[in-house]
């Protein structure tokens, strides 16, 4: 007699639990249960273990998904297709024009990060930091390009009074 009561206050205890947990509804991505089962709004802080990851901020397909994979990366593939052929004019020994494609394919995927909604894989993390490091690498290596030796097509005067400060004069 005392497991069927058992056993009834058991069942009885879970149907409970079913039941609140029918009840519950999460409002939004950040809502949680309270302790009487009720959704309120939990901290906008970021949890202290992440059990997950979020995908970026127009991360998503850049085009339907009945189209086939390149479609749908169209945007990473110009960026990749045009930095392939940057080191391979560079391979070839046309090195300045191969390293100002890099770089301009690096801004040219800024731009796109900048102006396209959904990118797919070319969005890595906010679209912010995105077209930051995309602009400063491809400015970087532009830059860089245009100033290689021999017979630079900019010069910066100031770079060689620096250089010249901080390697200084052997005195004989």
């Amino acid at each position: 007699m005392v497991d069927k009561r058992a056993d009834e206050g058991v069942d009885e205890v879970a149907e409970k639990a079913a039941e609140q947990a029918a009840e519950q509804t999460v409002r939004d991505a950040v809502s949680a249960p309270d302790a009487e089962g009720r959704p309120v709004r939990a901290t906008r802080r970021f949890p202290r273990f992440t059990r997950d990851t979020a995908r970026p901020e127009g991360g998503g397909r850049a085009a339907s998904g009945d189209a086939p994979a390149p479609a749908r990366q169209w945007p990473i593939l110009v960026v990749l297709c045009a930095v392939g052929l940057g080191l391979l004019l560079t391979a070839m020994d046309v090195f300045r024009w191969g390293t100002l494609l890099i770089g301009a394919a690096l801004l040219a995927g800024g731009a796109l990060r900048w102006v396209v909604p959904d990118v797919g894989m070319l969005a890595v993390r906010s679209r912010f930091t995105d077209m930051v490091t995309y602009g400063v690498l491809g400015t970087a290596i532009v830059l860089l390009a245009l100033m290689a030796q021999p017979d630079p097509w900019l010069e910066l005067p100031f770079l060689g009074d620096t250089l010249h400060f901080t390697v200084g004069e052997e005195t004989g």
